[in-house]
């Protein structure tokens, strides 16, 4: 790795098809960026829609990777991805998808682009994002990390509870962190 190389946090759902397959495909894709390399993988939860109702629950993740992209970068990157697994955009944000890979924490701290804006500005609201994301920064990768202290606490003080959320104990064709 570039020593110029940042840790960013994504998160990661899928509510259509086989949503472990999904995840699994793109957390392969994540890696075979040029320069880049997944660090560490929260344990999925199955979570109900949010926005919009009418849809198949989702299954949800937060992974860590570092790179030597740049944020806008690296959601070119991501949007590839997700295009190559079949996410069709449409008018309602909140509706189903194969795939959804959203950049949330830059290890550089905050972001401002026409593109994308770091931390995400709804991280704390969702709870499929902050469950996830508070088992991840156990993972030894991020846990001994000071770039990410201040996280810690900030997803500690947070009063989300699981309404909503269930852990997941189907199959994982990836390979969770060990907490």
């Amino acid at each position: 790795m570039n020593p110029s190389a940042s840790q960013f946090i994504l998160g990661l759902g899928s509510n259509l098809g086989r949503r472990e397959e999904n995840l699994a495909q793109a957390i392969l894709l994540i890696g075979q960026i040029p320069a880049n390399r997944v660090l560490a993988i929260s344990p999925a939860v199955d979570s109900d829609p949010v926005g919009y109702g009418a849809q198949p629950n989702f299954l949800n993740i937060c992974i860590s990777i570092v790179c030597n992209l740049k944020p806008d970068e690296l959601l070119v990157k991501t949007l590839e991805i997700e295009r190559a697994l079949g996410r069709q955009r449409t008018e309602n944000r909140n509706g189903p998808r194969t795939i959804d890979i959203d950049l949330l924490f830059y290890e550089g701290g905050k972001w401002e682009s026409p593109t994308v804006t770091l931390p995400h500005p709804r991280w704390s609201s969702r709870g499929f994002v902050v469950i996830p994301l508070r088992n991840l920064l156990q993972a030894p990768a991020l846990a001994s990390q000071p770039a990410w202290s201040s996280l810690v606490r900030e997803v500690d003080a947070l009063s989300i509870g699981g309404e909503g959320l269930r852990s997941w104990h189907g199959p994982t064709p990836w390979i969770n962190t060990p907490h």
